[in-house]
């Protein structure tokens, strides 16, 4: 009898922290068995429907459904909604025939769980963050594997795989890629070099505190890339896009291995893809963890923190005064960013994305050719 092509339904969307990691892993499967059929399920609202497609993948959507964490009108209509959306995921399951089911959290994840579940699908799930969320909570519990990015993350049965990354940032190689990269960004090519990010939407505090640090960076020779983020440019009193000495400003960089690349420390929030790239490529970094949410982001730099690759501020104490009493001062310690990048790359895990390809073709039963 003719085996049909592996099919394998990914769930995940909504934000680049969900899709990030499941393109990384479709990639990775791709390579290993390039006729495996991948179906991506997101929703019609997220980031997930210009990702996708223009990663080469179908995508199809489902419902969202909010999972309400306090009395509300949303927790009325919760179980119509979850029961909808389940029944919509199962329509795409059985239309793919899916073997295999990979989560990787986020609203989409819990209907395609339970719809996988009722109709004995093995899932597989990956957890991004040190704190899970709930629909990996739930996935987790009767999951074939459950692999984390953190070693700490607590879910049944957890495998310790890192964070799956595009092989442009996995592979990256700092030193020899620098000096390409700096005359890429527009900068100078023995300058200390400071990169800002506050990821794709920006950091709005940390966009404040760099603005009002710029005059001592600049005295200090520091050369500063600052990633505003889309839409969040910074501009002067006259509305004109704002300008200093030693300071590039854009609103986004096309491929983050090219920034990674040129900086000799990054200043950027704590979220699970950004602390794993960071290990990754060994690039030292003060980071400045989200103050909203569920304390996730403090959470997912501590090992980080504690290995010595990295200095994290709260979001309430990062200002000018500190960038100009701690951050400068490490800027001009090269022995100190030295050490700080050693310890960084020790924690750092580059394949993640295979192992999360060698469990899917493990589970299906399609491990050997």
């Amino acid at each position: 009898m003719t085996q049909h092509p592996l099919s394998v339904v990914l769930a995940g969307g909504g934000t680049a922290g969900h899709i990030s990691p499941l393109l990384a892993i479709a990639d990775a499967l791709r390579a290993e068995r390039p006729d495996t059929r991948i179906t991506v399920v997101g929703t019609a609202s997220g980031m997930e429907t210009r990702l996708v497609p223009a990663a080469g993948y179908e995508l199809a959507t489902i419902d969202r459904v909010p999972m309400p964490r306090r009395p509300s009108g949303d927790l009325v209509k919760l179980p119509v909604r979850l029961v909808r959306a389940v029944q919509q995921a199962g329509a795409i399951l059985d239309q793919s025939a899916a073997d295999v089911v990979v989560g990787v959290g986020g609203y989409v994840s819990t209907p395609v769980y339970l719809a996988a579940r009722r109709r004995s699908i093995p899932v597989i799930v990956h957890e991004a963050n040190a704190r899970p969320g709930l629909a990996n909570r739930v996935g987790a519990r009767f999951a074939a594997v459950t692999g984390v990015a953190f070693a700490q993350t607590q879910l049944p049965g957890a495998v310790h795989v890192g964070m799956p990354m595009r092989r442009e940032i996995s592979g990256l190689d700092r030193s020899a890629a620098r000096a390409a990269a700096r005359q890429a960004l527009g900068l100078a090519a023995e300058t200390p070099t400071l990169v800002v990010t506050g990821g794709s939407s920006g950091a709005a505090s940390i966009n404040r505190a760099v603005e009002a640090a710029l005059p001592a960076l600049a005295a200090a020779g520091i050369q500063t890339l600052h990633i505003t983020g889309r839409g969040k440019s910074l501009t002067d009193s006259a509305g004109q896009r704002l300008a200093a000495p030693g300071y590039t400003q854009v609103e986004y960089v096309d491929g983050m291995e090219t920034a990674y690349a040129g900086a000799d420390l990054l200043l950027a929030r704590a979220g699970a893809g950004t602390v794993c790239e960071i290990s990754a490529v060994g690039l030292p970094a003060v980071l400045v963890p989200l103050p909203h949410g569920n304390g996730e982001q403090a959470l997912n730099a501590e090992s980080l923190v504690a290995a010595g690759g990295a200095l994290t501020v709260a979001d309430s104490l990062f200002t000018a005064d500190w960038i100009s009493g701690r951050l400068i001062p490490l800027l001009a310690d090269p022995a100190a960013l030295d050490a700080m990048s050693k310890a960084s790359a020790s924690l750092g895990i580059r394949d993640a994305d295979r192992r999360m390809a060698a469990f899917i073709l493990e589970t299906s039963g399609r491990s050997k050719a």
